[in-house]
């Protein structure tokens, strides 16, 4: 069976084929990053008219990648929810219209449905029940992964997320756009050492996320250099921001493994890219008897593959959307649409 998915919840507009649920056929992604980088982030009515231009031709090179025409796909899986309602609505009405000119079967995918998806086309063995930390520019949830359909929300970040705090910290560092990628890469030649910032925590909900204090933290540390007149130790403070947030990370997987009794752990998100995470981990894993699976490094960020892949399952479990589908820049995880 193969799907079709689409993609264009933020910056980057993304169109693939996958085939079961487990083989990537083609994927194809056109990314925004050198229009929004004279503004230091996105900005969401140009993300939106970029995905206006390039969806077509996008989702057509995904079809002739694939070597396949439309009447060879089974489904369109289109991220309906969340993210920026104005990129949303460019690939839900695109797929809409896709799918009542043709007759194909339109699905709804959670956007961060798809990113768990990812791991299934990495790791062709990996099957529910598994503990997955969902980390990105927005999102920073813990979830339980019951089911290919049924996933239950165990934790989430009560303010900024983990890649969020990267990209400010980032930014109030001059690093360039994507800030959190710059920040990762200097960070490696940083001394993890040279500051102690504040572990967050959340009173009454240890599962739960917040790193807004963090974040705050290491600016006012950057603020203070500024003020002083001396050079800021931008890899020092990266590394440094870059354990706390990790150890962080980690802590709440333990957590939630020992209350869950899960043995499979997995990754997923822009930040699953972060090369502290990536070797942290599995170290973690390996020491503690859980088997780990992560996304290879091109499918950690936004892509028409792992929304085709989820499409696949979603498409398979019998939700199929009609025609009044809409976008939305918020939707509950567990019964999204």
């Amino acid at each position: 069976m193969k799907i079709l998915g689409i993609e264009s919840s933020c910056d980057e507009t993304a169109a693939a084929v996958v085939e079961n649920g487990r083989k990537i056929l083609s994927n194809s992604v056109y990314t925004q990053i050198s229009r929004h980088r004279p503004f230091g982030g996105v900005v969401p009515e140009i993300a939106s008219r970029c995905h206006t231009e390039v969806i077509s031709q996008i989702v057509r090179d995904a079809l002739d990648q694939a070597g396949v025409s439309l009447s060879d796909i089974s489904a369109v899986a289109v991220t309906a929810a969340p993210g920026l309602i104005g990129s949303l609505l460019v690939g839900v009405n695109f797929a809409k219209g896709l799918c009542l000119a043709s007759g194909i079967p339109l699905v709804a995918v959670h956007h961060t449905r798809g990113h768990i998806a990812a791991n299934y086309l990495s790791n062709p063995s990996l099957e529910p029940p598994f503990l997955c930390l969902v980390v990105s520019g927005g999102h920073t949830d813990l979830i339980a992964v019951e089911d290919y359909t049924v996933l239950r929300p165990l934790g989430a970040t009560r303010d900024d997320a983990a890649g969020e705090t990267f990209d400010k910290t980032a930014r109030a560092m001059g690093l360039p756009y994507p800030g959190g990628v710059a920040l990762d890469r200097i960070a490696e030649e940083g001394n993890p050492d040279s500051f102690s910032f504040p572990k967050p925590s959340v009173e009454n909900a240890p599962l739960d996320f917040s790193f807004s204090g963090l974040k705050t933290a290491v600016i006012n540390q950057i603020h203070h250099f500024e003020q002083l007149g001396t050079e800021i130790p931008v890899a020092d403070i990266s590394a440094s921001l870059r354990r706390s947030v990790v150890e962080d990370l980690i802590a709440h997987i333990s957590l939630a493994a020992e209350e869950t009794g899960y043995k499979k752990i997995a990754i997923a998100g822009g930040v699953s890219a972060n090369a502290l995470l990536r070797r942290e981990l599995p170290a973690f894993c390996e020491k503690n008897g859980f088997a780990f699976f992560m996304p290879e490094l091109s499918l950690c960020g936004d892509n028409g593959a792992m929304i085709a892949a989820q499409g696949f399952f979603e498409f398979s479990a019998g939700n199929i959307s009609d025609m009044r589908l809409n976008a939305s820049p918020s939707a509950d995880l567990e019964k999204p649409f």
